[in-house]
């Protein structure tokens, strides 16, 4: 029997891990074992603090629900006001969600976009924006600036600052330049502030900061996770902030799906919110590693490029960046090639800090 079934995969790109294969059996067969610096995957233990409150969260035997419990959307309001000076927040303005890669492949989806609308997306970006898109049928453009944009009507438009890969960290100015320019067309604004506690260099503002948004946060949705700032990317723990009528269309949509966050995550998230010590303490172990890594990029001739902010470099020796990339792996050092990221990033590799010490001082040796 022929199934009638559309095969979803196929209008999807390959995915992108699945092609640096000969790299990654290049690096591993160093004699001193593969420094693998390609994802941003933490490395580091997860604080005794959340692991006591997962602990202490696992005897709830019933459903949890999508909401999340008031505690936990308590403490996402008081994180981004303590964190990042985020104003006029409340529980209703929260969501809780099963990892932000997960949200973000489905936002365009679960928000309505039409078939054929079109989504923005940055010049250089992380992948799911448009995998998500793709999968609700939309139309991608890549663009950063409203000069970019044109006169076009978008459905959605990311931000993402700092970014993924870059470390590019877009002033308040001109965050608040693509708001307003979005507001103006109906565009609801999808702002991924994963790397938001990661700043190295300046100053990096949420899309919902007063400076930005002139404390109205009509049409607009933050994205943030605990995976890189706690190490909880095993937990899966992040949540949506913003508008109060689009975290409640959200909400509705995500009950009849049954996406929950489990009730010992919630939990644990809890705990990671509230607490700013061991995030303060993380941010260090990796402007240490940043720093070497740097260093020793620059030593062997790289370009590094933006990277104010976030979990990675993004390095360049103007050349494309799957021979740079192999460069790499012949000395154990597996990264990411640009190109992962979309065409404007084909002369650049992403560098990432997430190695234990001990690796990345074997790497800063191997440069």
């Amino acid at each position: 029997m022929t199934s009638r079934l559309r095969r979803v995969s196929s209008g999807l790109p390959d995915f992108p891990w699945d092609t640096i294969a000969d790299a990654k059996a290049a690096a591993l067969a160093h004699p001193d074992g593969i420094v693998d610096l390609s994802v941003g995957t933490p490395v580091d233990p997860v604080d005794p603090l959340i692991r006591e409150a997962l602990a202490a969260s696992s005897e709830f035997p019933g459903y949890p629900a999508t909401v999340g419990t008031l505690a936990l959307r308590e403490a996402a309001v008081g994180a981004l006001a303590r964190r990042f000076a985020v104003t006029g927040l409340d529980e209703a303005s929260i969501l809780p969600v099963i990892g932000t890669k997960e949200v973000i492949s489905g936002l365009p989806s679960q928000l309505g976009v039409p078939a054929g609308e079109l989504v923005v997306i940055p010049e250089v970006a992380y992948p799911t924006y448009e995998v998500g898109a793709l999968l609700a049928g939309a139309e991608v453009l890549r663009a950063d600036t409203v000069e970019a944009m044109g006169d076009r009507l978008p459905a959605l438009v990311y931000l993402n600052s700092p970014s993924n890969p870059t470390g590019r960290v877009q002033s308040a100015a001109e965050l608040k330049t693509i708001v307003d320019w979005a507001r103006e067309r109906g565009a609801v604004v999808v702002s991924d502030e994963c790397y938001l506690g990661l700043t190295w260099e300046g100053s990096a503002a949420s899309v919902l900061h007063p400076d930005v948004c002139g404390g109205d946060h009509t049409g607009l949705i933050a994205v943030h996770s605990l995976s890189k700032v706690s190490n909880l990317a095993s937990y899966r723990a992040g949540f949506l902030a913003g508008d109060r009528e689009l975290i409640a269309e959200l909400l509705a949509v995500r009950k009849h799906a049954g996406l929950i966050v489990p009730f010992p995550i919630q939990g644990a998230t809890v705990a990671a919110l509230n607490d700013d010590v061991h995030v303060d303490a993380q941010r260090e172990r990796y402007r240490g590693r940043r720093d070497k890594l740097r260093s020793a990029l620059v030593g062997a001739g790289f370009t590094i490029d933006h990277s104010e902010a976030g979990l990675y470099l993004w390095a360049t020796r103007g050349e494309d960046s799957r021979v740079t990339q192999r460069w790499l792996a012949d000395r154990g050092i597996l990264v990411a090639p640009g190109d992962f990221y979309g065409p404007a990033g084909a002369k650049h590799i992403r560098m990432a800090l997430t190695g234990t010490d001990e690796r990345i001082a074997a790497a800063v040796t191997r440069i």
